[in-house]
């Protein structure tokens, strides 16, 4: 394991070295430069970004155009500015169009903390799920986060790709391969299987650790990629356990706890199940990432409380 690292620099990081080896890549941003941590690759490459301004329609609509004329387009700014105000753009002329855009939610989720529901990103799977034709995924660290983006700018076709907005450890070592679609086994169990996207990972990893402590034995998955997504390997790896409880900062709805239930029902496999995430009708709470967490049952104690009730009435 690493130290920690913001997967905004892994992806400045990504795109440096990628103009190095030819690939006609250009970044689009909305007045963010300072949220992408682009400064690197401004410096060595001069006159390639493209900053259109706080003008988020505008960024995606360039974007496109960008990619009709045969360059690798990415959009880097926040995620809840990017999904909300360019919508429209991104389901006509990303979507529908099949257009080459990579679209980066940067700071996803409630990272932002404090500045609250207009600057947090908790609909951002679930719209996107709801449009077709877009690959979506949600690195949990670093060396996954490289892997996903060096993937994605061979990928022809839209792509997003959410990323939290806090440094984050290695959960993988040096010898770890991303494969589209692939169900992340970090941890076998067969009492709870504890299931996240992104950063909320982390927070079962530490809940699983915990758990075993207490004699409670629960496998850890990620689910990085999200469309696509092996849906049949999740259902045989979900059956392994006797119950699942699901981690999301994002809204219970449209995220990681829908896809898995919808994996569950469509079986027709009775398993318990619990959502954790932002509540149903409900905002992420203004505040620190810590005592967000903890408001909303998604810290590892969080996860601790509700897999051993969950593994209690199982």
């Amino acid at each position: 394991m690493s130290n920690s690292e913001h997967l905004a620099t892994v992806m400045v990081n990504a795109f440096i070295d990628a103009v190095e080896r030819g690939v006609d890549l250009v970044p689009v941003v909305a007045d963010s430069t300072s949220t992408a941590k682009i400064s690197p690759f401004i410096k060595q490459f001069p006159g390639r970004l493209v900053n259109v301004g706080i003008a988020e329609q505008t960024l995606v609509g360039t974007a496109v155009g960008l990619s009709m004329g045969g360059k690798i387009a990415v959009t880097c700014n926040a995620a809840p500015f990017l999904i909300s105000r360019a919508n429209e753009q991104i389901k006509v002329d990303v979507c529908y169009n099949n257009s080459n855009v990579k679209l980066f939610g940067l700071n996803s989720g409630a990272s932002y903390g404090p500045l609250a529901s207009t600057h947090h990103s908790i609909d951002d799977i679930a719209v996107l799920r709801g449009f077709g034709n877009i690959e979506i995924y949600a690195p949990c660290c670093p060396i996954e986060c490289r892997q996903i983006i060096d993937y994605a700018l061979e990928h022809v076709g839209p792509v997003y790709i959410r990323l939290d907005g806090k440094a984050l450890p290695e959960l993988h070592d040096a010898g770890y391969r991303f494969t589209p679609g692939a169900i992340d086994v970090l941890r076998e169990g067969e009492d709870i299987a504890l299931v996240a996207m992104g950063s909320t990972v982390h927070e079962i990893v530490s809940a699983a650790a915990e758990l075993a402590d207490r004699g409670i034995n629960a496998a850890v998955i990620s689910v990085s990629s999200v469309r696509p997504c092996d849906t049949a390997r999740l259902l045989a790896v979900l059956k392994q356990s006797r119950a699942v409880l699901t981690v999301e900062e994002h809204n219970v709805n449209g995220g990681v706890g829908s896809l898995v239930a919808e994996v569950l029902a469509e079986a027709g496999c009775a398993i318990p199940l619990i959502r954790s995430g932002i509540a149903d009708g409900s905002y992420a709470i203004a505040a620190d990432r810590k005592d967000m967490r903890a408001h909303h049952g998604i810290d590892a104690a969080g996860v601790v409380r509700n897999a051993a009730a969950l593994c209690k009435g199982a």
